[in-house]
């Protein structure tokens, strides 16, 4: 997530330089085709492209990318949303956890660590799920080894955890730690967890509807490629800079909601996973008093 008002050039430019070097290329050979034969030219632009085309189509490409834009970021905020009430949750059972299970016993201290460092593992693998990155790192950095071999075999490794987790507080009844309000309220706040994972993954798994993807892109770039046609005689040796302009424009919209369809990718513009992972690490942490990691900073703007 770029975390200054105004993003770098260098955010703006990526992923749409090399189109728009393309755009750039083409206004210039217009321009120069227009400046060849500019009767001809004039003749051929005024029969088959008069500037109240272009404005009607232009007008209808900016409905396009506006519906489109604010489905994306509904995506977005709702995956924004649902991390946030993943933080919550984690709190919540971590709470719980040092409250309910609150016995001087030894297997009662190992029960609640292994609750707190269980939710805390879980949080970093649905991560690397979500952005399909390695999540065996996570794993046995935070567990131990036979518990993250035996993790790591499901497919569903942060599911896996949940699980996990269930177990513990089965056991804590059957141990007398706590009683069975207690065991329903942990359960309510996995239920709690349970959902928010299966609102990413619902938003993951689901793209945008063809539609929404393909027209926008073939419009978009059929505007830039009429729009030079049109202003060349209007804007005459400035031809290329001012169609270029209107390109980056249309081509920023357009790429800005590419990244905003899935928040949980790891591009400048998603959420940044890694950071509130590790704000939930640390608070976890430092509440069963364990080392914990230092909070994660931004990197050139972007925090990941």
């Amino acid at each position: 997530m770029i975390i200054p008002t105004i993003p770098g050039f260098r955010h703006i430019l990526k992923g749409i330089w090399w189109p728009l070097l393309l755009m750039f290329i083409w206004d210039v050979l217009i321009t120069l085709l227009y400046f060849a034969q500019p009767e001809r030219y004039q003749e051929f632009q005024s029969s088959a492209l008069s500037r109240t085309t272009l404005t009607l189509f232009g007008t209808v490409i900016v409905l396009f990318l506006g519906f489109r834009s604010n489905s994306a970021y509904a995506r977005w905020w709702e995956g924004r949303v649902l991390w946030g009430l993943m933080i919550n949750a984690s709190r919540n059972i971590t709470r719980l956890a040092l409250s309910c299970i609150d016995s001087a016993d030894a297997r009662a201290r190992e029960l609640r660590e292994a609750m707190v460092v269980n939710q805390a593992a879980y949080v970093h693998i649905l991560r690397c799920q979500l952005r399909g990155t390695d999540r065996s790192e996570p794993a046995y950095r935070l567990l131990p080894p036979e518990r993250a071999e035996r993790v790591l075999a499901y497919t569903n490794a942060a599911n896996a955890l949940l699980n996990e987790n269930g177990r513990l507080a089965g056991q804590a009844l059957a141990h007398g730690y706590i009683d069975t309000i207690q065991q329903s309220r942990m359960e309510a706040v996995n239920v709690d967890i349970a959902n928010s994972q299966g609102g990413m993954e619902r938003i993951k798994k689901t793209p945008l509807p063809m539609q929404y993807r393909f027209f926008p892109q073939l419009f978009v770039r059929l505007f830039c490629i009429l729009l030079p046609i049109g202003i060349a005689p209007y804007l005459g040796i400035f031809t290329p800079i001012g169609s270029s302009l209107v390109a980056l424009m249309f081509l920023a919209a357009l790429h800005i909601g590419d990244e905003l369809v899935d928040p949980f990718a790891n591009n400048a513009h998603d959420l940044p996973l890694e950071a509130m992972c590790t704000t939930i690490e640390i608070d976890l942490m430092e509440s069963i008093d364990r080392p914990a990691p230092p909070a994660t900073q931004p990197v050139k703007g972007v925090l990941w």
